[in-house]
């Protein structure tokens, strides 16, 4: 879990440094309708680390974690994301991350078989969530042009 700890760590520093250059008319543009805008997908970015943050810990405090799914458009949209400060969102999304890294460094190797059952979907192990955080993320950066 180390190795995901350090990616995660070394991908939110890059990615904020350059986050924080993207001015806030830039990131509050929308590229077409039903699309998000770089600060929304940044808030669902951050929704998706307060999910992770407790499936990460919960998942160490049990056999079988059981978690319900998340309704990513109605977060976004019940937050205001798209008339938050650009800033402050690239500050919180950047802070959050560097402590789930920290998070994830410290699940032990006999945690990380803890099966999750998350919503509707086929249960998985804690491993295959932290891996497949890692995978969202990279997978909306590219989105976010980094």
């Amino acid at each position: 879990m180390k190795e995901m700890a350090d990616e995660l760590k070394a991908l939110v520093e890059t990615v904020s440094q350059k986050l924080a250059a993207v001015s806030e008319l830039q990131a509050s543009i929308k590229p077409s309708a039903g699309d998000w805008s770089k600060k929304e997908i940044v808030g669902h970015l951050i929704d998706s680390a307060a999910n992770n943050h407790q499936r990460f810990v919960r998942a160490q405090l049990t056999d079988t974690l059981v978690f319900p799914e998340y309704a990513q458009e109605a977060w976004v949209d019940l937050q205001g994301y798209h008339d938050c400060a650009w800033q402050q969102l690239v500050a919180l999304w950047r802070l959050y991350n560097l402590h789930l890294s920290r998070i994830v460094g410290y699940i032990a190797p006999e945690k990380q078989g803890t099966v999750c059952e998350i919503g509707s979907n086929a249960p998985v192990t804690l491993r295959f969530l932290v891996e497949d955080y890692l995978a969202h993320m990279r997978m909306h950066v590219k989105q976010l042009g980094c």
